[in-house]
């Protein structure tokens, strides 16, 4: 007999349309409700409007402060921490040097007048040698963590140890945990420090945002129209892959040129065979396990350019 996995909801952002309170019905999901808004930062456990939404209490994980009072315990950990990361944003830095002169390479092969078989095997190409770039940098990031972990052993630290015995037991309890967005490296950071995957895999669980982008098994940064000008969609971090085979995301019809149908199917393409699946204001999508449902919102990009119903092929 197969037990059925848990509610497991991706959705957009909920300032303006908040669309939890109809996804959590959808699913059939009551609380008590958990939150984790550790990516909000200074502003975490700041939970009025989100309860005014749900009508009920929420209670708050904060990992964020966690965190801090862990860091205040084992400073070995926290000075190992900080040289993780500025290790993890040089890398960073490096790996957008490439890619600009990656990108810029396919979007110029794509936008080539003349359709031939050449050209289409030249884009081909070009579009492996991106694939191939995040591959690498996705592994060079796995090295620094593995190394972390090897080195400092944190899940048997003192310290931790005593906060994820109080997180497991508070995660326990909850009928539906609640991942809010915010800052998605802070958010990201902090569910790996506390070996989050371990104790979300099993629970009703519900990400907007950032939030959302931190279950997928790769986290990619993306804003067609970024203030500096047009920017790259960059692989930022490995998610906790408690999502797999679509890549979430958020804020798309503000962060991409939806319109310029090169950079959609660039990419598109350029992650496939897994949907980039569109979560704006209002949208929630469930997930379960190749198979999804939603509330028609989502949709994905199509590699010739434009947007698709989910499950329809480019």
């Amino acid at each position: 007999m197969t037990t059925a996995s848990p509610p497991l909801l991706l959705l957009g952002p909920q300032l303006r349309t908040p669309s939890l309170a109809e996804a959590l019905r959808a699913a059939d999901v009551a609380g008590p409700l958990l939150a984790i808004t550790a990516g909000w930062q200074e502003r975490e456990a700041e939970l009025g409007a989100l309860e005014a939404h749900l009508g009920q209490q929420v209670e708050d994980l904060r990992l964020y402060a966690r965190t801090e009072a862990l860091f205040a315990a084992d400073p070995v950990l926290a000075d190992a921490y900080r040289a993780r990361q500025a290790a993890l944003r040089e890398l960073q830095d490096l790996y957008r040097l490439r890619l600009d002169h990656a990108k810029a390479a396919a979007r110029e092969v794509w936008r080539a007048a003349r359709d031939s078989e050449l050209r289409r095997r030249s884009l081909q190409a070009a579009i492996e040698a991106l694939r191939t770039l995040d591959r690498e940098h996705l592994a060079d990031i796995a090295r620094l963590h593995d190394q972390f972990a090897e080195r400092l052993q944190p899940l048997e630290r003192p310290a931790l140890r005593a906060q994820l015995a109080q997180v497991r037991a508070r995660v326990a309890g909850a009928g539906c945990v609640l991942l809010a967005g915010g800052h998605v490296a802070v958010l990201l950071n902090r569910l790996r420090l506390f070996d989050a995957a371990s104790w979300l895999r099993d629970r009703p669980l519900a990400a907007w945002s950032a939030g959302a982008m931190a279950l997928g098994e790769r986290v990619v940064l993306f804003h067609d129209h970024p203030p500096q000008g047009a920017g790259n969609a960059e692989v930022f971090e490995a998610g906790l892959g408690l999502v797999r085979g679509l890549l979430p995301l958020p804020h798309a019809r503000s962060r991409l040129a939806l319109a310029d149908s090169h950079r959609v199917g660039l990419l598109a393409r350029r992650f496939a065979p897994d949907p980039c699946v569109t979560l704006d204001h209002g949208d929630w999508l469930r997930v379960d396990g190749p198979a999804y449902s939603s509330n028609g919102g989502p949709r994905r990009l199509g590699e010739a350019g434009g947007l698709l119903a989910l499950g329809v092929a480019a």
